[in-house]
Protein backbone atom coordinates (compact mmCIF):
# COMPACT_ATOMS: atom_id res chain seq x y z
CA UNK A 1 0.00 0.00 0.00
CA UNK A 2 2.83 2.69 1.01
CA UNK A 3 4.37 1.59 -2.55
CA UNK A 4 1.14 3.31 -3.93
CA UNK A 5 1.37 6.23 -1.96
CA UNK A 6 4.49 6.90 -3.07
CA UNK A 7 3.22 6.33 -6.71
CA UNK A 8 0.31 8.66 -6.46
CA UNK A 9 2.56 11.12 -4.85
CA UNK A 10 4.97 11.23 -7.33
CA UNK A 11 2.38 11.44 -10.46
CA UNK A 12 0.70 14.13 -8.22
CA UNK A 13 3.88 16.21 -7.89
CA UNK A 14 4.48 15.54 -11.97
CA UNK A 15 1.18 17.21 -12.45
CA UNK A 16 1.77 20.48 -10.37
CA UNK A 17 5.28 21.02 -11.56
CA UNK A 18 3.88 20.60 -15.47
CA UNK A 19 0.56 23.03 -14.90
CA UNK A 20 2.18 25.39 -12.67
CA UNK A 21 6.27 25.93 -12.78
CA UNK A 22 7.97 24.31 -15.70
CA UNK A 23 6.46 22.76 -19.08
CA UNK A 24 8.00 20.99 -22.27
CA UNK A 25 7.29 22.31 -25.89
CA UNK A 26 8.77 20.72 -28.48
CA UNK A 27 9.73 23.23 -31.48
CA UNK A 28 7.99 22.67 -34.97
CA UNK A 29 8.85 24.68 -37.47
CA UNK A 30 12.41 26.52 -38.49
CA UNK A 31 11.45 29.87 -37.75
CA UNK A 32 14.21 30.27 -34.69
CA UNK A 33 16.67 28.36 -36.19
CA UNK A 34 19.87 28.43 -36.04
CA UNK A 35 18.82 28.94 -31.87
CA UNK A 36 16.37 26.43 -31.86
CA UNK A 37 16.16 23.64 -34.46
CA UNK A 38 13.48 22.04 -35.59
CA UNK A 39 12.10 18.84 -33.17
CA UNK A 40 14.28 20.21 -29.85
CA UNK A 41 12.48 20.05 -26.69
CA UNK A 42 12.33 23.27 -24.79
CA UNK A 43 11.92 23.64 -21.01
CA UNK A 44 9.44 26.29 -20.46
CA UNK A 45 9.09 28.29 -17.48
CA UNK A 46 5.54 29.02 -16.39
CA UNK A 47 6.40 31.36 -13.09
CA UNK A 48 8.38 34.20 -15.11
CA UNK A 49 5.98 36.47 -15.90
CA UNK A 50 3.02 35.46 -13.64
CA UNK A 51 0.72 32.81 -12.51
CA UNK A 52 -1.82 31.74 -14.85
CA UNK A 53 -4.57 28.74 -14.21
CA UNK A 54 -4.68 26.12 -16.45
CA UNK A 55 -7.09 27.03 -19.37
CA UNK A 56 -7.54 30.62 -18.18
CA UNK A 57 -6.63 33.15 -20.81
CA UNK A 58 -5.10 35.62 -18.78
CA UNK A 59 -2.85 35.45 -15.59
CA UNK A 60 -4.22 35.66 -12.06
CA UNK A 61 -1.17 37.68 -11.32
CA UNK A 62 1.51 39.22 -13.60
CA UNK A 63 4.77 40.11 -11.60
CA UNK A 64 6.76 40.78 -14.62
CA UNK A 65 6.17 41.54 -18.20
CA UNK A 66 8.48 40.15 -21.24
CA UNK A 67 11.93 41.84 -21.97
CA UNK A 68 13.40 42.82 -25.48
CA UNK A 69 15.65 39.53 -26.27
CA UNK A 70 13.80 37.00 -24.26
CA UNK A 71 12.47 33.61 -25.93
CA UNK A 72 9.36 33.07 -24.99
CA UNK A 73 6.16 30.73 -25.73
CA UNK A 74 2.71 32.11 -26.51
CA UNK A 75 -0.63 31.61 -28.02
CA UNK A 76 -1.03 33.41 -31.26
CA UNK A 77 -4.00 35.86 -32.43
CA UNK A 78 -5.58 32.25 -33.98
CA UNK A 79 -4.75 30.66 -30.71
CA UNK A 80 -1.65 28.46 -32.25
CA UNK A 81 1.81 28.10 -29.64
CA UNK A 82 4.66 30.02 -31.06
CA UNK A 83 8.12 30.47 -29.59
CA UNK A 84 9.82 33.68 -30.88
CA UNK A 85 12.02 35.99 -29.62
CA UNK A 86 10.68 39.04 -27.68
CA UNK A 87 11.98 42.45 -29.93
CA UNK A 88 11.02 45.85 -29.93
CA UNK A 89 10.82 48.11 -32.66
CA UNK A 90 13.06 50.85 -33.18
CA UNK A 91 11.25 53.45 -31.59
CA UNK A 92 9.51 50.91 -29.25
CA UNK A 93 5.89 50.27 -28.23
CA UNK A 94 4.40 52.69 -26.96
CA UNK A 95 1.37 50.67 -25.68
CA UNK A 96 2.23 48.83 -22.32
CA UNK A 97 1.86 44.70 -21.92
CA UNK A 98 2.52 44.82 -26.54
CA UNK A 99 5.67 43.21 -27.70
CA UNK A 100 6.64 42.34 -31.14
CA UNK A 101 7.74 38.58 -31.64
CA UNK A 102 9.96 37.34 -34.30
CA UNK A 103 11.59 34.54 -35.46
CA UNK A 104 15.56 34.54 -35.92
CA UNK A 105 15.37 32.89 -39.41
CA UNK A 106 13.36 36.25 -40.61
CA UNK A 107 13.31 34.97 -44.42
CA UNK A 108 10.70 31.74 -42.56
CA UNK A 109 8.98 33.28 -39.41
CA UNK A 110 5.53 33.61 -39.37
CA UNK A 111 5.61 36.24 -36.34
CA UNK A 112 4.64 39.81 -35.34
CA UNK A 113 5.34 41.03 -38.87
CA UNK A 114 2.10 38.89 -40.42
CA UNK A 115 -0.34 39.32 -37.21
CA UNK A 116 0.93 42.47 -35.20
CA UNK A 117 1.81 42.79 -32.01
CA UNK A 118 1.59 40.44 -29.24
CA UNK A 119 -0.49 40.82 -25.68
CA UNK A 120 2.13 40.01 -22.35
CA UNK A 121 -0.79 38.38 -21.51
CA UNK A 122 -0.73 35.73 -24.10
CA UNK A 123 2.61 34.75 -22.93
CA UNK A 124 2.72 31.29 -21.18
CA UNK A 125 6.36 30.86 -20.36
CA UNK A 126 10.14 32.10 -20.93
CA UNK A 127 12.57 29.30 -22.38
CA UNK A 128 14.53 28.14 -19.88
CA UNK A 129 16.90 25.66 -21.97
CA UNK A 130 16.55 23.00 -24.83
CA UNK A 131 17.70 19.65 -25.62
Amino acid sequence: MAMWKAILAAFATAVFIKLFLLDFVIADGNSMEPTIRSGSVLVVNRLQYGFRLPGRERPLVRWASPREGDVVVFFTPAGDIAVKRVSLLAGGLKKEGLFMAKGDNCRLSYDSRSFGPVSADAVIGRVLGRR
